[in-house]
């Protein structure tokens, strides 16, 4: 089964610091989670581009723990509290792939969230929808949200919605391809 998700994170440089997670299945199930408090940015830059683009899409910051609502799992709260519920969420599926938009930082993000080693239903080799745009012929820059369809395009940045956004590109991008053959 796939998994898209999507991370948002203080800044492209190596002591990056997550700040948010939005996971959604194939068939909707949701989990959403914010680091509380907010990690600081190391950068000056990336502390006006969060400030901007990511910290108005927070929406757990006032509270802390796990919360299940009609399909969606969420979590606010410490990077040891989000392993954990985060590992329990996962844990309900068999023979996971991860599916991002450009793993780059959320690949390895997400490797270093587990610690000592991906969960055993968590396949280890991901697979990103910036390779599909290419493999469709599709230039890999596109707006995702344009190309998804999707209309509120206000809650980019959010892990979520991104996550969602992911998860309608994957699917538009794979009618438009002949099926990749299984080995």
């Amino acid at each position: 089964m796939l998994i898209f998700f999507d991370m948002e994170f203080t800044g492209l440089h190596q002591q990056t610091e997550l700040i948010s997670i939005g996971l959604v299945t194939d068939w909707d199930e949701r989990y959403y989670a914010e680091v509380s408090p907010i990690p600081r940015a190391v950068k000056e830059v990336d502390q006006e581009w969060l400030k901007t683009n990511v910290h108005p899409h927070l929406k757990l910051q006032k509270s802390t723990g796990e919360l299940k609502e009609k399909r969606v799992t969420t979590f606010a709260g410490d990077v040891r509290g989000l392993r954990r519920s985060l590992r329990k969420w996962l844990s309900q599926f068999e023979d996971v792939t991860m599916v991002s938009d450009c793993l780059a930082y959320d690949w390895v993000l997400f490797n270093t969230l587990f610690e000592d080693a991906l969960p055993p239903n968590i396949n280890y080799i991901p697979l990103d929808i910036c390779t599909y745009f290419h493999l469709a012929g599709v230039d890999p820059d596109v707006k995702r949200e344009e190309f998804a369809e999707s209309k509120n395009s206000t809650l980019k940045h959010n892990a979520l919605w991104d996550a969602l956004v992911i998860q309608k590109c994957f699917k538009k991008l794979s009618r438009m391809m002949p099926p990749i053959p299984q080995a």
